[in-house]
């Protein structure tokens, strides 16, 4: 049974972060997360791009081409595919700075990525197949159904299908948390996500993203 479902688009930094935050609680425990997508592309398309949003759009469009190329790897070898992919590319984009070729040629940048990954290239051809976009709307709107609107990625459910089903967006944090700690955070954030009536808790202070 999956004890985490987690929607992220690639492109978010915040939900990178928050990502290896899970991973790292994931391999301590041995729990079981299934990767699904949110498309800031289609979240923001719905809203409206302001006449200085361009950067935005064209970011959101290359990270909703990696979703396809994910989804695709779904189709082909399953949620562990995903989880390879988005680690590649998070690694590349984030941590690394890899970022050229990324909007211009997404296709190009998917099999550069994928192959010094050790992954499968072919993955790389899902990102121009716009029939995968009926996937990402569906699991946008799942997301969305959970939480209500008005939130970005990630979003997180925990224990999904169960009596205690609780979703959240977030957590946002700068930087991920390690060993005893992110088991800690992980606890808290599970408690508050599983607990009837709480609704949201939020600041809006940051500090800068941290991709150690």
């Amino acid at each position: 049974m999956t004890d985490l479902e987690f929607f992220f688009d690639p492109v978010c930094p915040w939900a990178w972060i928050t990502s290896r935050w899970v991973d790292e609680v994931a391999k301590q425990r041995s729990y079981d997360v299934t990767w699904r997508f949110i498309s800031l592309r289609m979240i923001n398309e719905e809203i409206g791009y302001g006449p200085d949003s361009e950067p935005w759009r064209e970011a959101h469009a290359a990270g909703s081409r990696v979703l396809r190329a994910a989804a695709y790897a779904r189709e082909k070898a399953g949620n562990e595919a995903v989880a390879g992919l988005y680690t590649a590319v998070g690694t590349a984009l984030h941590k690394n700075g890899q970022r050229e070729g990324f909007v211009e040629n997404t296709t190009y940048y998917l099999v550069d990525v994928l192959s010094r990954a050790g992954l499968d290239p072919d993955w790389a051809n899902g990102a121009d197949n716009e029939d995968f976009d009926a996937i990402l709307r569906e699991e946008t709107d799942l997301a969305f159904s959970r939480t209500g609107k008005g939130v970005g990625t990630p979003i997180l459910t925990f224990k999904p299908g169960q009596s205690n089903e609780g979703s959240f967006f977030g957590p946002v944090i700068s930087q991920a948390p390690r060993g005893a700690e992110a088991l800690k955070l992980w606890d808290a954030v599970e408690t508050l996500a599983t607990t009837s009536g709480l609704a949201e808790l939020k600041r809006s202070l940051r500090s800068a993203p941290k991709f150690d």
